[in-house]
């Protein structure tokens, strides 16, 4: 076979194939990179500052009796509701009505006794004039009549005593709350002002109290502190939130710890907030109209400051500067750099460049609630 092509075809596909082996290759267009975006929404946000705090009430009383004797009965149950001025205990009266009884009957023989003496000073000063009587004898009759009056006014003091010691015998709640345990049972005999019978807090307002470091007292105090509003959280229960007013503000910086404390009060009607347990809280100092806020994730930090990356409408990657005002949880407040509605990109960042394809994989809301952290400037 000859080694000269004579075929016109295959001439022709040979040329073919090698201007094809000869010319330069395209290079592949870089693969789109797979992003979770979310929006940038222009809307009010809440600029709060966070913090921990400890339920207590707004009252408590330990209960004590004012006088001793044998406690006779409780009148209430553990753990209930009571009203102000509802029998809580009974002590044995017996004694005090007694107590009661002979201080009144001494106080009706020195009211006869005065009596008696006053009439005789009458009539001995009728005498002086006439000389049956000496002047000196008057007087005697006079100062024994003055003291028998001073010795009534002690005798009644003694019978309002008694009678106080035997109300005192009745113990009474002195304002609506919740009873705890009994801590003496009926029988014991009890001393005045040493044992407590039983502890009394009231629920319904109640108290939070709550400390801030002191570099956020500055932002606290451009508001009224009356006028703010704070949010509570049980630990145990996210989902309760409760809503009441901050009524006080220490006086005093504490420099063991650096923080200064603020109380809040709450209606608390249903009762969820209960003495003891740890609340997360949330004092909102002011609403901004309208802000921009995105997800914490889409911001990032490299030399030249913050940015993110803003997906364009043909799904390219764009860096772009922003300044971030606040942050707290998973949401950014952007004071700069932003508008609302741009798509910014929160997952994916690592593998970006200005310009880059990407590839959306989710898009999601970036909510309009965003706070301030305990203590930024």
């Amino acid at each position: 076979m000859s080694s000269t092509v004579r075929s016109p075809w295959l001439r022709t596909a040979l040329i073919a194939a090698a201007t094809f082996a000869c010319s330069p290759r395209r290079p592949a267009a870089p693969p789109s990179v797979p992003v979770t975006v979310a929006a940038a929404e222009k809307g009010p946000v809440a600029e709060e500052m966070t913090a921990t705090g400890t339920v207590e009430p707004l009252k408590t009383a330990a209960i004590q009796s004012q006088v001793g004797g044998v406690l006779l009965s409780a009148e209430f149950k553990e753990g209930q509701d009571v009203e102000e001025n509802q029998v809580l205990f009974r002590i044995d009266p017996r004694p005090f009505e007694s107590a009661l009884a002979q201080a009144q009957a001494v106080l009706a023989r020195d009211e006869a006794q005065s009596q008696n003496a006053d009439q005789t000073a009458q009539r001995m000063l009728a005498l002086v004039d006439k000389d049956y009587v000496t002047a000196q004898q008057y007087e005697d009759a006079k100062a024994t009549a003055l003291a028998l009056r001073a010795t009534v006014d002690a005798d009644r003091a003694a019978v309002e005593s008694a009678r106080i010691n035997l109300r005192y015998t009745t113990i009474r709640s002195p304002f609506s709350g919740r009873a705890g345990a009994i801590l003496v049972r009926p029988g014991n005999l009890i001393k005045a002002s040493t044992e407590t019978l039983v502890v009394v807090n009231q629920l319904r307002p109640i108290l939070v109290r709550f400390a801030i470091p002191a570099n956020g007292l500055p932002r606290l105090r451009r508001y009224p502190i009356n006028t703010l509003v704070v949010r509570v959280r049980p630990a145990a229960d996210s989902t309760q939130e409760r809503e009441g007013r901050v009524n006080f503000l220490d006086n005093a910086v504490d420099s063991a710890t650096g923080t200064i404390l603020l109380k809040g009060i709450f209606e608390n009607k249903d009762g969820a907030l209960w003495p003891g347990e740890f609340v997360n809280v949330r004092v909102q100092l002011r609403v901004q109209p309208d802000a921009i806020a995105v997800p914490a994730t889409a911001i990032v930090t490299g030399q030249q400051g913050t940015f993110v990356f803003v997906v364009t409408p043909d799904n390219k990657a764009k860096v772009r500067p922003v300044t971030v005002d606040r942050t707290v949880a998973d949401r950014a407040v952007v004071s700069a750099g932003l508008e609302g509605g741009e798509r910014v990109v929160t997952d994916g960042q690592i593998r970006l460049t200005d310009g880059a394809a990407v590839e959306l994989k989710t898009s999601i809301g970036a909510g309009a609630t965003a706070t301030t952290p305990q203590g930024e400037p």
